[in-house]
């Protein structure tokens, strides 16, 4: 029978992977800067883990992304910055602090709310209390509105989180339609650029033009981060059947117009893939 361990057991293996004398040599050579690009590793895998439904698999890189969490806790305790239980402190407070319509009384084992809240008033409180860990941050310097959006987000994701958050304060379309007005000015501005043959120009108003599709995105209630993969996906199933006509075809890809391969593309929308 497979033993079964503990989160105790992962904090205690963690330590025994970074003992000075006897630790793991990789696992010693780690800081915090140089585990970031695993964390974020991880944590698309869970992703796309979910988006396929593997279950099993789900299971695993859940572990493995856990185990970011307790390297940093390791690192932050050798250097007495913080560990695991304040970690885990932390969280509780923040949390049961953004949920008072389950715990009205400010507490972890408080009794249930009297009345259920509607969706809007859990959003409006919510908001009110980002706003106030917001004030909180000032005299750390962080900026009431933009500073505290991590600047290691996705870009996609980063875009809707600062759109989101200048909406707060009104700064924002009220109408999807002028979102799509919005986006035709930045085209115009975009074929500007390129015949004006200046690639920094180019590049600049094509940022323009996708952070105002994720405007768009937003107003229209679609995650543009999900919208995307959704494309990659069916872009990969449509050029795999295309490349299955050319294997079939016994010919190379240099064999066919691009004309001939856009017509194998329309056969696998056809198929619905």
């Amino acid at each position: 029978m497979q033993q079964t361990y503990t989160i105790d057991d992962l904090t205690y293996l963690m330590s025994r992977l970074r003992d000075p004398e006897h630790g793991c040599p990789w696992d010693l050579k780690q800081d915090f800067a140089s585990i970031v690009p695993h964390t974020l590793e991880e944590a698309y895998e869970v992703a796309d883990a979910i988006e396929r439904k593997d279950w099993t698999h789900l299971n695993d890189e859940l572990g493995d992304l856990l185990f970011q969490v307790i390297f940093y806790a390791q690192l932050g305790d050798e250097t007495e910055r913080f560990d695991f239980s304040t970690i885990v402190s932390n969280l509780v407070t923040k949390l049961v602090r953004r949920h008072p319509h389950v715990f009205p009384d400010g507490t972890l084992h408080s009794p249930p709310a009297e009345r259920a809240l509607t969706d809007d008033e859990i959003k409006q409180n919510w908001e009110r209390i980002k706003q106030q860990e917001r004030d909180g941050k000032e005299d750390l310097g962080v900026s009431r509105v933009l500073d505290d959006i991590p600047k290691a987000l996705p870009g996609l994701s980063r875009a809707v989180k600062l759109q989101k958050r200048a909406s707060q304060v009104g700064f924002d379309w009220n109408d999807a339609e002028l979102v799509l007005d919005k986006i035709e000015e930045e085209l115009a501005e975009l074929r500007e650029a390129i015949q004006s043959g200046n690639q920094a120009a180019v590049a600049d108003e094509m940022g323009d033009v996708i952070f105002a599709q994720v405007n768009l995105a937003r107003h229209l209630g679609v995650n543009p981060e999900d919208a995307v993969r959704g494309t990659n996906q069916k872009f990969e199933r449509r050029f795999g059947f295309v490349e299955g006509r050319v294997r079939e075809s016994g010919k190379g890809w240099s064999d066919f117009s691009l004309n001939e391969l856009d017509q194998f593309w329309d056969q696998a929308k056809a198929k619905g893939l």
